[in-house]
C-alpha cells in the first residue's frame, strides 16, 4: 500500500511532490471555467444564461423535477434555483405546479415556449461542443465520464 499512496503524493497540494499540472481539479476548474465562458458568450444573444440553461436542460432531460431535485441535480442552493425557476417562469420557460401526491412541493415542467428555447439553445452551442468533443472517441468519453463520476462519488461521501 506505501507504493500506491506514494504514487499519489504528487496529486496532494500539501505534498512536497505536488505538481499542479498533474491536478486533476486544476483542469477541472480551468475546462469548468472555460466551459462557462464559452456558454455565456453563446447564450448571451439568445437571451439565455449558463443557470437557466442548466435547468432548461434539466427538465428537457427528465421531463418534469421538483425545485429541489433541480437544486440537487444543478449542484445549486436552493434559494438561487427557486429564484431561477420562478424568473423562468415569468419568461414563460416554465410552468410551476403544485405536486399531486404532496402539496408542499412545487413540480416544474418546460413550456412549448421553453422547449422551443432549449431546441435554439442546442442548434446555436453545437459549435462549441463540436469544438470540446474534437478528436475523442466515446469510449475516451465514456471513460472520462466513469473517472470524473469516481472523484464525485468520493467527495459525496460522508466522513
Amino acid at each position: 500500500m506505501a507504493g500506491r499512496s506514494e504514487k499519489l503524493e504528487k496529486y496532494r497540494p500539501s505534498s512536497e511532490n505536488f505538481d499542479l499540472d498533474e491536478f486533476p481539479f486544476y483542469w477541472v476548474a480551468r475546462l469548468n471555467a472555460l466551459y462557462g465562458f464559452e456558454m455565456e458568450k453563446t447564450l448571451k444573444p439568445l437571451n439565455m444564461d449558463i443557470s437557466r440553461w442548466r435547468v432548461a436542460l434539466l427538465l428537457r432531460t427528465h421531463k418534469e423535477l421538483s425545485i429541489s431535485d433541480i437544486s440537487e441535480l444543478a449542484l445549486g442552493k436552493l434559494p438561487t434555483i427557486t429564484k431561477i425557476v420562478y424568473r423562468m417562469r415569468d419568461e414563460g420557460l416554465v410552468v410551476v405546479k403544485t405536486s399531486e401526491s404532496d402539496g408542499r412541493v412545487s413540480m416544474v415542467t418546460l413550456t412549448d415556449k421553453g422547449q422551443e428555447n432549449v431546441e435554439t439553445v442546442l442548434e446555436s452551442t453545437q459549435a462549441v461542443f463540436s469544438r470540446a468533443f474534437k478528436g475523442f472517441t466515446e469510449p475516451q468519453v465514456q471513460k472520462t465520464n466513469k473517472l470524473l463520476q469516481r472523484f464525485f462519488d468520493n467527495l459525496s461521501e460522508q466522513q
